[in-house]
């Protein structure tokens, strides 16, 4: 058992040295008195992220979501935003739970996207339970190089 993962909010962060990765610690979650409240619910939404030559690759297992419960955002020109929400069910007086394992609530995960992300052409679209982010890339250009001749 590792006391780091705890340590910073329960294994949420998958590398907690990652400065792309905005996700926000609360020292108090798992507290009655928890600032993130029902955030932190769904908050383990599973994001891997890969960079290919052409473009920057999200996917987010949000299984049992609709599309229209997910948002994908990008805000102030360089941070790509994830949210959505998944509502409880409702509860009948007469039903008798035996496990509850699903979770419930909001969650909401942030990325501060490289400076060669073409913003305008960010495009999502889920499957099976899979939401897939995909940022294309500008090219980088390559520097020339100029020798200069040494007189004398």
């Amino acid at each position: 058992m590792s006391l780091i993962p705890s340590f910073f909010g329960n294994g949420r962060r998958s590398n907690v040295f990652d400065p792309f990765s905005l996700d926000v610690w609360d020292p108090f979650q798992g507290f009655p008195f928890s600032s993130a409240g029902e955030t932190t619910a769904v908050a383990n939404a599973r994001i891997d992220w890969k960079e290919t030559p052409e473009a920057h690759l999200f996917k987010v297992d949000v299984p049992g979501l609709k599309k229209e419960e997910v948002k994908v955002e990008v805000e102030d020109g360089s941070i790509l935003q994830i949210s959505g929400e998944r509502s409880k069910e409702k509860e009948d007086k007469n039903d008798k739970w035996h496990r509850v394992e699903r979770s419930s609530g909001k969650f909401i995960r942030r990325f501060r996207l490289p400076e060669n992300a073409k913003l305008e052409e960010v495009k999502a679209a889920m499957e099976n339970g899979v939401l897939t982010v995909t940022v294309p890339k500008e090219e980088v250009k390559k520097h020339e190089v100029k020798a200069i001749d040494i007189s004398g």
